[in-house]
């Protein structure tokens, strides 16, 4: 498959190794304490377009028989909240530091003792070769714009997807106010994130990401536009996608 990009490798070293100096996965008052606060919102989000029936939902294991891929999971904030649903996750990430620090918190919490998530230290292209067609759903949350190619990315995301699988994606939108805010006053004023951890140049909007995944045969359901409130730190759907935005998309039968 012809990739647009002469990077054919999608780790980006430099910004593994920033996400890699950052300790406080786990602390909620943390230098990412938004992510916690985001699973409030993106986990049901995963779990309504996954699971068809509201009986199901509405158990305390929705996710159950449901395998599902956590790419960039970093410490293991999502995978570990999808595995507490009763999915058999799989999550990976190229920083080795992260994925020992994600074994590490998994094997000690003890709401995971029956149904630990598998980590793996690698690439999505190296592990899209021998998971073809496996997930029931690939999340990719907050990666997309950390990635040295987003089009090998998405791509091998799509390949070790079962066809009428889902794709999540969240991650900021390409617009000034999205410069300004998610970036500037975000590190800068409001101190919410390390500083340097988004590049504005590696940002990427609903309709490029919409473009790629149309060619490797997916189907955007639906593109939702996510705000964060910096008083409270929680995260709601807005009509706006100026910011940042989540998008669902399903792969189709061949």
């Amino acid at each position: 498959m012809a990739h647009s990009s002469s990077v054919l490798t999608t780790v980006d070293k430099a910004d593994i190794e920033r996400h890699s100096k950052l300790s406080d996965w786990w602390s909620k008052k943390g230098s990412l304490r938004g992510l916690h606060t985001f699973n409030d919102l993106r986990i049901p989000y995963i779990v309504n377009n996954v699971v068809l029936t509201d009986e199901k939902r509405n158990s305390s294991k929705p996710l159950e028989n449901k395998k599902i891929l956590d790419v960039g999971c970093g410490g293991g904030i999502v995978s570990e909240a999808l595995a507490k649903l009763g999915a058999q996750v799989t999550g990976v990430d190229a920083s080795s530091t992260l994925i020992e620090m994600a074994k590490k918190h998994s094997a000690s919490n003890a709401d995971l003792q029956y149904n630990q998530p598998t980590y793996q230290c690698t690439s999505i292209e190296e592990h899209a070769q021998t998971f073809v067609n496996y997930y029931d759903a690939v999340v990719a949350s907050e990666i997309v714009d950390h990635v040295a190619n987003v089009d090998l990315f998405l791509d091998s995301c799509v390949q070790t997807l079962k066809p009428g699988g889902k794709i999540f994606i969240t991650t900021p939108n390409k617009t000034q106010l999205s410069r300004f805010f998610g970036i500037f006053v975000a590190e800068n004023i409001l101190k919410l994130i390390p500083k340097g951890l988004h590049k504005y140049e590696k940002f990427k909007s609903p309709k490029e990401v919409t473009e790629i995944l149309h060619k490797y045969n997916c189907e955007v359901n639906e593109v939702y536009g996510l705000l964060f409130n910096p008083i409270t730190e929680n995260w709601w759907w807005s009509y706006f996608q100026f910011l940042w935005y989540a998008l669902v998309a399903t792969k189709l039968s061949t």
